[in-house]
This record gives C-alpha cells, sequence and structure tokens, in this order.
C-alpha cells in the first residue's frame, strides 16, 4: 500500500510545470519538487510534443520529497548558470518525465541557421561555445538535444533539416570539450509542437536543449549529498 501511495503522488506532481526563469531575469526558482516515479509509468510530459523523446533519467526507484527539493535548487542554480552565461538563448525551467526540475534552453534557429540550412554560423558557435562551458560545469546534467522548423514544408523534408539542425548543435558541442555520454538524445521534431500558431514562424524554427538530472544526481540528492 505504501508504494501504491508514493506511485499515486508522484503521478500528481508530474502533471505540474514549474515556474519559469528567463533571460530578463525574472526568476521564479522555489527550488521545490515534492517527489516522482521513474519516468516509464508517467510518461512524456515534455511540452504538447507525444512522439518525441521522453526526456528523463531512467531511474528504477522512487524519489522522494526531500531528494526532488535538492534537484530543485539545484536546477536553479544551472538555470542562473546558463542565462548568465548564454546571451542569445531563452533559458526556462520546466519539469521532465520523472515530475523533476529541469532546464530547457531554447536557441532561435534564426541565430543558429539560413533558412533551410543546417550549417552553424559564427555568431551560433560562439553562443554553443559559452553553451558547453556550462554543460561541462554542469556534467551531472544529462542533456536532450530536439530540433524543429516551421510549417511550411511537409515531413518528409522538416523532419530530415530538423535531425541535422539538432545533430548539427551536438556535433559542435561536443567539438568544444562536452562528453558525448552527456548528450543522451538528439532527435529532429519537424513542424511538431510549434510555439506560435503561425504557420511560417521564425520562432518554430528553433533548437530546444534540455539539461534533466542524471540517474548519479538523483542518487546523490536521495543520498542527501548534492550540492
Amino acid at each position: 500500500m505504501k508504494n501504491l501511495k508514493t506511485i499515486a503522488a508522484g503521478l500528481c506532481v508530474a502533471t505540474l510545470v514549474s515556474s519559469c526563469a528567463t533571460k530578463q531575469g525574472t526568476y521564479t526558482l522555489g527550488g521545490g519538487g515534492a517527489g516522482a516515479v521513474l519516468g516509464g509509468i508517467v510518461g512524456n510530459i515534455i511540452g504538447k510534443n507525444t512522439k518525441g523523446t521522453m526526456i528523463g533519467a531512467a531511474i528504477g526507484a522512487a524519489v522522494g520529497s526531500g531528494a526532488g527539493a535538492l534537484i530543485g535548487r539545484h536546477m536553479d542554480k544551472v538555470a542562473r548558470e546558463t542565462a548568465a552565461q548564454v546571451q542569445n538563448a531563452k533559458v526556462e525551467k520546466t519539469t521532465d518525465a520523472n515530475g523533476l526540475e529541469c532546464v530547457k534552453v531554447t536557441f532561435d534557429s534564426g541565430i543558429l541557421f539560413a533558412t533551410n540550412k543546417a550549417n552553424l554560423n559564427a555568431t551560433s558557435k560562439k553562443e554553443l561555445a559559452d553553451f558547453a562551458k556550462v554543460m561541462m560545469k554542469n556534467s551531472d546534467c544529462d542533456v536532450a538535444i530536439q530540433g524543429y522548423t516551421d510549417a511550411s514544408g511537409n515531413d518528409n523534408i522538416n523532419i530530415p533539416l530538423s535531425q541535422k539542425r539538432a545533430d548539427a548543435v551536438s556535433s559542435y558541442l561536443r567539438s568544444q570539450g562536452v562528453s558525448g555520454a552527456q548528450i543522451r538524445t538528439v532527435e529532429g521534431l519537424g513542424s511538431s509542437n510549434p510555439i506560435e500558431d503561425k504557420r511560417v514562424s521564425q520562432a518554430n524554427r528553433r533548437v530546444e536543449v534540455y539539461m534533466y538530472a542524471s540517474e548519479d544526481m538523483i542518487n546523490k540528492a536521495n543520498n542527501g549529498t548534492l550540492k
């Protein structure tokens, strides 16, 4: 019965989305978290896209409320460091598939790429080099990279293009010293999960990077040693 209560509590928490932290400094960072369960039970709760990769470490045990709070405070720090280091990206707090707080970094593809291209320009490389420093400093965060396009073309065009953009970001981060093991998933999702309703929108041509709690971070939080 105790285990069933833990799972039920985790499922309830996993439906909530944390407050956002933006580049303008309007942080509402509670460092909270009331527990979670393994991602296989909770499912994919990142964004509106149900086809994308589930974001969150594949943990095999419940995370207590105290551990969730430690991870939340740690992610507050990661969000602040990212916002301070990376000038041309939107930094937000959200929730992963385990109901744990994570950091979402959105790179505008108008900055990263020319129209219908997947080649990084010099400005983009500078921004990603700065972001690589944040990733290496926070190596206990696992990373998921998702590429998107607008809806001006069909899936035969958009999905491969979005994959190439996600791959370009992943490859450049690794060239700057980021461990390939830290980048857990790299996925192109085409025009799915638009953030604006307009069919052709620069805001929809984007790359999103999620920094979420690794299994090692979760274990440290459960042991009370996460700082």
